[in-house]
């Protein structure tokens, strides 16, 4: 399982093969896990409701479980370069497992806000070193594709999770629905348990340097990303409780429609990174993001949200790849566990700071004000981007 990776492979066409056998298992098992937690998206916050919580609590709920991923992140980057990428994989996967698995007993919200505590952490450790394996297994020059082919198998669990999550729980009991999401955890597992990982180099057997949190190379792409998944927040979170207020069906065929166009845009999105850089995708695809949120505020039937899903689609998988490649390439080899790890981390933190503000905005001013807040917070992400490329400008001006 630790043992040195093999040669690169190449197609038939001179190019560095990205389809091995141990990136269709990484895929696979990233699959698996995210369908599991897709499954529980749009159904945590109605069992918080089930066991009589208010639109506060559900923000707690939901955001606790981001925060806590968000502490574990840098320590799973330091583990990924000192312990070996396989034992933090199958470690997260087990406990991110047996915590949903847990929520088939819960009673209490109390008990519930606790085991998703436990799943951050379960979470945080998975998803650093599924995507850290990933980027060891994508050759360097089709990294943008890659993770963007990666990215799908992600995408396609969102395409059926919260749809099959929401169907099911109107079939059978909140314990039944979290115990198959837990065996969809198991299957994980036991997939990436058959991956040959990346060796763990010499020179990176040493002790963390105290205070060393974060990769200083990805902070400019995952500070973007961070304003632009604060709206995911409000569409995870809010959007099944919104639809429903407001009378409009059809809140399964969002997440199908949102995810279908994720999975269109990474069949190019990442290529073209890999061509053009970030200068090509970020801009276009947060626009795309910005009037999806406005589009979301107005919400006058189900058309709007349909067209919504399509540009939330298309501009989010255009940025989230991009940005992930853009962390990564900076970083040098030895730091790909923290820049994944910042990474996600800042990730987490908008989805965190989304889901628990906008608890807050929706029990003060309603619903709609989260989506206008979420298109300000876009705006946001699109000027400090233009703000970077400035300062871009005059480091080469000077150079020059």
């Amino acid at each position: 399982m630790n043992a040195n990776q093999s040669k690169v492979e190449v197609t038939p066409y001179g190019k560095e093969k990205i389809w091995t056998k141990d990136f269709v298992l990484i895929c696979l098992a990233n699959f698996f896990v995210f369908l599991g937690f897709q499954m529980t998206l749009p159904t945590i916050p109605l069992f918080v409701a089930y066991l009589g919580g208010n639109d506060q609590l559900v923000g707690f709920v939901v955001g606790i479980f981001t925060f806590s991923a968000l502490l574990i992140r840098p320590y799973a980057g330091h583990a990924l370069e000192s312990k070996g990428r396989g034992l933090v994989y199958l470690i997260g996967l087990a406990i991110f497992t047996l915590s949903i698995a847990s929520f088939s007993i819960a009673g209490s919200i109390f008990f519930l806000f606790a085991m998703r505590i436990v799943q951050g952490v379960g979470w945080g450790l998975s998803t650093t070193a599924s995507g850290t394996i990933a980027s060891d297994i994508i050759p360097p020059k089709r990294r943008g594709e890659g993770l963007g082919y990666y990215g799908l198998s992600g995408n396609l669990a969102l395409a059926m999770g919260p749809s099959l999550g929401l169907l099911l729980v109107d079939k059978i009991t909140f314990s039944h629905l979290f115990l198959i999401c837990a065996v969809l955890g198991v299957t994980a597992f036991i997939l990436s348990s058959q991956i040959t990982y990346q060796k763990v180099e010499k020179q990176q057997k040493t002790a963390p340097l105290k205070g060393d949190f974060y990769e200083k190379s990805a902070l400019k792409p995952s500070l973007l990303l961070l304003f632009i998944t604060v709206t995911f927040g409000g569409i995870a979170t809010f959007l099944p409780l919104y639809t429903a207020q407001q009378g409009i069906e059809g809140i399964q065929y969002y997440f199908i429609i949102y995810a279908f166009s994720l999975m269109l845009t990474r069949t190019f999105a990442g290529h073209l990174y890999d061509r053009k850089g970030h200068r090509a995708i970020f801009l276009p695809g947060a626009l795309l993001i910005f009037i999806a949120m406005l589009l979301l505020a107005w919400l006058p039937n189900s058309f709007a949200l349909y067209i919504a899903a399509i540009l939330y689609g298309l501009g989010f998988g255009t940025v989230q790849p991009g940005m992930q490649a853009w962390a990564i390439d900076q970083s040098p080899k030895h730091r790909r566990g923290m820049a994944n790890a910042t990474f996600f981390s800042f990730f987490d933190i908008g989805v965190g700071c989304g889901a628990m503000v906008f608890g807050q905005i929706a029990y003060w001013f309603g619903y709609t004000s989260i989506y206008y807040t979420a298109a300000g917070s876009v705006l946001l992400s699109m000027a400090l981007y233009l703000s970077f490329l400035r300062q871009e400008k005059r480091k080469m001006l000077k150079e020059e």
